[in-house]
């Protein structure tokens, strides 16, 4: 971590899950010269400076589609978490409009800001919607992660540098499916709602998204985006974890929903190479030469394969690290 010594960080959309819980990481276990909240709940904010008192902490008030604001709150900052995004996938198919002005026009002055005031390095945060997308939301994402990438040729890749780390569901993140499942469950007699019964998804921590984030940072050179390798879960079976003691009801499959969900596909499979607990996909334009990692081709990262599915990894996972969260509510 010490590629954040005595360096600025701003991260976008920093009073969500990723950005607060990302905070305390880092205000602890980093010397940072200083931590940039920039978001534009001001509610969230006030909540989080109540509970998060640091010297090197600030909070900036403004909207990802606000270029001239981005331009104000990027000065002097040296590296940037894009977190920020619409990323309710219903809500963004009944309201598109307001999706792409902020997950594609507000990646765009994302990049433009950052270009201008010359931050050294931009990753963006991303989903395993973004692959092979049916839904507006995964649709954003996908062109923001290609703005992103292609926004290494404005900046000549000598001046500041885009990269991606793209993943799956966060486990008890704010709005996620299992605290809503909890919810349900505390009264044994709600039917807890399945829009299918094959539905898989991806999983990952909130410690562990942070800390592959944060390691991409160390990792980077320009265009890459980094996938953390991922268990996935029939959501049946998780529905059987959080929720022992209620039934299921199968509502059908929502508007731009998928059954299984894909970190990558079988396309992208040319341009990736295989790590110990990752992968990468080099940007086209990017000549690799490398013997270190392993070249996979023609395989897709599906949370449907039999080979990425662990009911007990998963249920792990809950039982050790969110117990508690949920004894709480």
């Amino acid at each position: 971590m010490r590629i954040f010594n005595n360096k600025v960080l701003l991260i976008t959309g920093g009073t969500g899950s990723f950005g607060t819980h990302a905070t305390k990481f880092l205000l602890k276990n980093t010397k940072l010269k200083k931590l940039i909240i920039f978001s534009r709940d001001e509610n969230k904010q006030f909540m989080m400076q109540k509970k998060i008192s640091d010297k090197r902490i600030r909070f900036f008030l403004g909207d990802i589609r606000d270029e001239e604001r981005l331009v104000m709150a990027f000065r002097n900052v040296d590296y940037v978490i894009h977190a920020a995004a619409q990323k309710h996938v219903p809500l963004s198919e009944y309201n598109p409009f307001e999706c792409i002005k902020t997950n594609v026009n507000g990646a765009q002055a994302i990049i433009s800001a950052a270009i201008k005031t010359k931050v050294k390095k931009v990753i963006a945060l991303s989903t395993d919607k973004a692959c092979n997308p049916i839904n507006l939301y995964g649709a954003t994402k996908l062109c923001s992660e290609k703005l992103f990438v292609n926004a290494n040729q404005y900046s000549d890749f000598k001046g500041t540098k885009f990269s991606i780390v793209r993943y799956g569901n966060v486990i008890a993140s704010r709005g996620s499916v299992i605290p809503y499942f909890k919810e349900l469950a505390d009264n044994s007699k709600n039917k807890i709602p399945l829009t299918h019964l094959e539905m898989t998804r991806f999983f990952i921590t909130l410690d562990s998204a942070i800390k592959f984030v944060l390691k991409s940072f160390e990792e980077m050179s320009a265009g890459e985006i980094f996938i953390p390798k991922m268990f996935s879960i029939y959501i049946k079976d998780l529905i059987k974890i959080l929720c022992p003691k209620n039934k299921i009801k199968i509502i059908g499959v929502r508007p731009g929903e998928k059954i299984h969900e894909t970190l990558f596909s079988t396309e992208e499979s040319n341009n990736i190479v295989e790590k110990k607990d990752s992968y990468v996909i080099y940007p086209y334009q990017k000549i690799f030469k490398n013997n270190k990692y392993k070249k996979i081709k023609n395989f897709i990262y599906s949370s449907g394969s039999k080979k990425n599915i662990d009911y007990k990894k998963i249920k792990k996972l809950i039982d050790e690290k969110f117990s508690p969260y949920f004894k709480d509510r």
